[in-house]
C-alpha cells in the first residue's frame, strides 16, 4: 500500500497538534489525572475540537510557498499575512504566538530581510522553527546533504537562526527523509548517529553545539524513563520528547497520545511526533474520527495532494 507521504506527514502532524491545543501548559502530574485520550476541545483556549495551533499554521505556509517555487521572502510575507490576517489559522482567529516568533514578525514587519529575521543567540533555541519544518522534506529530499543542510538552515533562520536550532531541525527532516525511503526506526536513529555528527564536524559547527543533541547521537533515547525526558518549548527538549515517543509506541495514537501526557509545550511535542508518525505508519493509521473532527481537513488535504504531485512523491 502506498503511503501517501506528503498526505500522512500534513495530516498526521495537523492531527497531533489539534489533539495537543486543549491540554497546553497542563502540567503531567495533572495529565495523570485528566487524561488526553481523544479528540477533545474547550480546554486551554476554550477552542472546538479539531483548532490546530501556529504550529501547523506555519507548517502551512511553507506548503503553500513549496507548491509554487522555494522563496523565503514570499514565505516570511506568508508569516505576516498569518499573523496579520489569520492566513491558515484554524478558525480565523491567531492565538498561541511563540515569543521569539512573534519577535521576529515585528522584524519583518519594518523591512528586515527574511534570511536574517531570526534571532541567533543562544537564548533564542525554542521550538519555533521545528514545529513547522516538516514540510521542506519534500523539496529538499532527493538533494544533496550539502543542500538539504542549507535550506533547512535558511528555512529555521526566518525566526530561528542560531545553530542549535537550526541542528534540531536537520535531524528531524533527515529521520523524516529516511522514512520515506522506507527504512525502520531502529535502521534510521543508529543511521543519524553516524551521519549527523560528522556532517556537522565537517562543516565546522562546535563541538560544544552537537554535544547539546548526545541524548540522540551517543545514546538510547528509548532506554530513559518518561521523567527523564522533557517536554518544554525549547528546541532540544521537544525533539528528544518527539523521538523518544515515537521510538517507543507501535502506532500513530499511542505515539501522539504519549507525547501529550508529557504536558507543558503538548501542542508542539504532538505535532512534531505526529509527523513523523504519520510518515512512518501511514493516513490509513490515523483514527478516522480525529481526522474528521480537524478543521480544514479538505484543504489540507488539497494542499498535500499538489504537494505530492510538484515533487513526485508518494
Amino acid at each position: 500500500m502506498q503511503k501517501k507521504y506528503c498526505e500522512s506527514a500534513l495530516l498526521g502532524f495537523a492531527v497531533g497538534d489539534a489533539l495537543g491545543v486543549p491540554a497546553e501548559f497542563k502540567s503531567r502530574r495533572y495529565l495523570i489525572e485528566h487524561p488526553i485520550k481523544d479528540m477533545v476541545g474547550y480546554g486551554t483556549y476554550n477552542l472546538p475540537p479539531g483548532t490546530f495551533s501556529d504550529d501547523t499554521s506555519l507548517s502551512m505556509c511553507l506548503a503553500e510557498v513549496l507548491i509554487d517555487e522555494y522563496n523565503i521572502e514570499k514565505l516570511a510575507k506568508y508569516f505576516l499575512k498569518w499573523y496579520d490576517e489569520a492566513f491558515w489559522s484554524a478558525r480565523g482567529e491567531v492565538f498561541d504566538v511563540g515569543n521569539t516568533t512573534e519577535k521576529v514578525i515585528l522584524k519583518l514587519k519594518q523591512g528586515e530581510p527574511a534570511i536574517l529575521a531570526g534571532n541567533d543567540d543562544e537564548y533564542s533555541n525554542g521550538n519555533g522553527s521545528l514545529m513547522r519544518i516538516l514540510p521542506l522534506l519534500f523539496f529538499i529530499h532527493n538533494k544533496p546533504i550539502e543542500e538539504r543542510f542549507k535550506y533547512t538552515s535558511e528555512v529555521s533562520s526566518i525566526t530561528h537562526r542560531h545553530i542549535r536550532s537550526i541542528i534540531g531541525c536537520f535531524y528531524y527532516l533527515e529521520f523524516a527523509r529516511y522514512i520515506i525511503q522506507g527504512k525502520n526506526k531502529i535502521e534510521i536513529y543508529a543511521l543519524l548517529q553516524q551521519e549527523i555528527p560528522a556532517f556537522l564536524q565537517k562543516n565546522n559547527v562546535p563541538d560544544t553545539e552537537i554535544a547539546h543533541y548526545n541524548r540522540l547521537l551517543k545514546e538510547d533515547i528509548t532506554l530513559l524513563h518518561e521523567e527523564n525526558i522533557r517536554s518544554s518549548g525549547y528546541v532540544v527538549d521537544t525533539l528528544e520528547a518527539s523521538i523518544w515517543c515515537f521510538m517507543t509506541t507501535e502506532n500513530y495514537a499511542d505515539a501522539v497520545l504519549k507525547a501529550i501526557a508529557l504536558g507543558d509545550d503538548t501542542d508542539t511535542n504532538a505535532s512534531v511526533t505526529g509527523g513523523l508518525a504519520g510518515l512512518y505508519y501511514g493516513i490509513e493509521n490515523i483514527p478516522t474520527h480525529w481526522i474528521a473532527q480537524l478543521a480544514r481537513k479538505d484543504e489540507i488535504l488539497i494542499v498535500a495532494q499538489m504537494l505530492s504531485k510538484k515533487y513526485a512523491i508518494e
